[in-house]
């Protein structure tokens, strides 16, 4: 089975020291989860300029360790500026928290 992340960006950024890329998961397993909630609650709260901050801040780690989410967080994104209904936002939503989710769990599985 596939991991849910790539470090092949971490990799080149890091240029292989691997404390530094020990740091970078470190600082995405710190990170990501309140963030990731936090846009849960917006959406939920249909609150789509809060939901827009949070999918804005973590699309550059996710793109970081490869986590193929651009076009999701686009929708989020993009929800801010539409008057859609959040129920057709959910199961976007659904998607990138398992996905994130996953990643979460084999990135503490390689690394700690």
């Amino acid at each position: 089975m596939s991991k849910g992340y790539s470090l092949k960006n971490v990799n080149e950024l890091s240029g292989g020291d691997n404390e530094f890329i020990a740091v970078l998961v470190q600082t995405f397993l710190e990170e990501i989860p309140p963030d990731l909630d936090s846009m849960v609650q917006a959406v939920n709260s249909d609150n789509p300029q809060m939901a827009y901050q949070y999918a804005h801040k973590m699309k550059p780690n996710l793109q970081l360790f490869d986590i193929d989410l651009l076009a999701q967080i686009k929708q989020i994104e993009a929800w801010s500026k539409t008057k859609k209904a959040k129920e057709q936002i959910i199961p976007i939503l659904d998607h990138i928290v398992s996905t994130v989710n996953g990643a979460i769990e084999d990135l503490k599985a390689d690394f700690n």
